[in-house]
Formats: C-alpha cells, sequence, structure tokens
C-alpha cells in the first residue's frame, strides 16, 4: 500500500485526508493478523503491521513475574488451568475462531502491499522506527507488552488497546475471564482506552459487549467477541477519536484492581455457578 501525498502532516485533522493506522499483534494471532487489519483497512490507510514474535527469554520474564505476583503454589493453578485448556477447550475455540475468521475475510476482504515489520517486541528500536515513519494518527496495540512512552506516544492521537476487562474494576490482561469468575456480569466487556504511562489507566473512550453464554463458552470466545460483535461502534468511535470528537469517560472514584492469569480452580468454580444458574 502506498503512502498518501503529504502523509499525516495534518496530525488528526479530518479535512486533511483520511486517517492513517497501524497495527500491533502477535504472529499467532490470526482474528488481530488478518481480521482486525482487514476491518482497519476498510475505513482507514493501514500504514504498517508490527507482528510480534515472542523469544522464550520474554516469556520466561512473565513466569517469573506472575510467580512473584501470586507465589509458586497459586503459580501451579495457574499451570494446571493451562493444560486443561489444551486439553478440553483449545479444539474448540479454534474451530470457532476459523469459522469467524471466514466471516470476517466476507465482510472485509484480504489487503495487499501493507508494510510489516517481524520484531520480537513493540519496545524493540527497529519497531519505534518503524512506527515513527509510519506517521500514523492512531495505532491499535493488540498485545502482551507494556508500550514504553517513546513508542505509545507516536501517533498523532494516541495508541488504542481494546482491553479484555472493564477498567478501572478489571485491569492488566485477563479481566474478562475474572469478571466472570466473580459472576460481575455487568463488567463483562471490552474497554477502548488510549496508553499512558499505567497499566490500564489511561482514558477510556468506550465500553463494548453483547449477550454472552457464560454456560457455554469459554473466556477465550467472550473476550474475542466482546471486540468482534462491535466492529461497527468501534469504526465509528474511531472516526470520533481521530476528529478530535471523543471525550474520554469519567471513570473517578471508582475501584481500581489488577488481576493475573487465569487459575484452574476458579475457571471450574465459575463454570459450575453458569451452569447451575442455567438450571
Amino acid at each position: 500500500m502506498s503512502e498518501s501525498p503529504g502523509g499525516n502532516n495534518g496530525h488528526g485533522q479530518g479535512s486533511r485526508g483520511r486517517m492513517r493506522t497501524v497495527l500491533i499483534c502477535h504472529e499467532g494471532a490470526t482474528l488481530d493478523r488478518q481480521g482486525l487489519a482487514n476491518w482497519l483497512a476498510s475505513f482507514s490507510e493501514l500504514a504498517g503491521v508490527v507482528v510480534l514474535r515472542e523469544t522464550g527469554q520474554r516469556k520466561g520474564r512473565r513466569i517469573r513475574r506472575e510467580v512473584k505476583r501470586v507465589g509458586f503454589v497459586r503459580f501451579l493453578d495457574v499451570l494446571a488451568f493451562r493444560l486443561y485448556y489444551k486439553l478440553f477447550l483449545a479444539r474448540k475455540d479454534r474451530e470457532w475462531e476459523e469459522s469467524k475468521l471466514k466471516e470476517l475475510s466476507a465482510l472485509y476482504p484480504d489487503i495487499e502491499g501493507v508494510p510489516l515489520l517481524y520484531t520480537h517486541s513493540p519496545n524493540s528500536p527497529e519497531a519505534e522506527r518503524f512506527i515513527a515513519e509510519r506517521r500514523a494518527d492512531i495505532v491499535l496495540a493488540r498485545c502482551k507488552t507494556l508500550l514504553k512512552e517513546s513508542v505509545f506516544s507516536l501517533p498523532a492521537r494516541g495508541t488504542l488497546v481494546m482491553h479484555p476487562g472493564i477498567c478501572p474494576e478489571y485491569r492488566n490482561a485477563h479481566g474478562c475471564f475474572w469478571a466472570l469468575a466473580a459472576g460481575d456480569h455487568d463488567k463483562v466487556g471490552m474497554t477502548l482506552l488510549r496508553v499512558d504511562r499505567g497499566v490500564d489507566t489511561g482514558p477510556v473512550y468506550g465500553y463494548y459487549s453483547y449477550d454472552y453464554d457464560e454456560a457455554c463458552e469459554s473466556h477465550v470466545r467472550i473476550q474475542s467477541r466482546v471486540v468482534l460483535e462491535n466492529l461497527g461502534a468501534l469504526e465509528q468511535k474511531f472516526r470520533e477519536i481521530y476528529e478530535g470528537q471523543a471525550a474520554a469517560l469519567d471513570t473517578s472514584g471508582r475501584e481500581s484492581f489488577t488481576w493475573g492469569q487465569p487459575w484452574l480452580t476458579s475457571y471450574l468454580k465459575w463454570k459450575r455457578r453458569a451452569r447451575h444458574e442455567r438450571r
């Protein structure tokens, strides 16, 4: 995809041309890498995609942080859930994902010519340079790594996150799971927010959910659908942010918590309660 004359000199002014966007996502995340990339390209100029290939060293650091957060015994609960998910849930979720990707491909056809960068981290020098060269109005970060300020401050209208959880009550990467596990039905959803120096503490532009089935759907499917079932509304919000017309929601006075990885014990209690409530 060629760059438009004049690039992004308008810095978010709608009269200067089409919105320019950049997507950051993980290599194996096909709903992001294909589905959301094509969705972005349907209403903006997708100026580039940063594809993350995580190294074993980075995974090791994430494991050590989680052990420090919850302790070794509870970390065994985390590992037990991952094994349970792989054995009993992953196949059905993959089949659903493939089906959903076909639906998205019919709505948002494949695009060609978009510059790609493969790197181990969104904070790497090459990623920072690549994003700066794209001169984006908005960067959509679909990644697990916290961005450093020199990266998230590059786009003219900010770096946005579709956080799987309602902030500020359910911050961190698995907020949607913990709201489900707690039976906090009004807080099961996705938060569209702008990245700042904190962990999911930036300005909030909207909350999004759908009529989920907690008895039958996995948390992975639910946290994907809170995004995918709301693409029309999200497109409109992106346009408002680009035009400088989007107001941040007031979240003052609300409790704020960060949450870690899912536990098998919490998952089993959630599903048992959800099925009991259905009966």
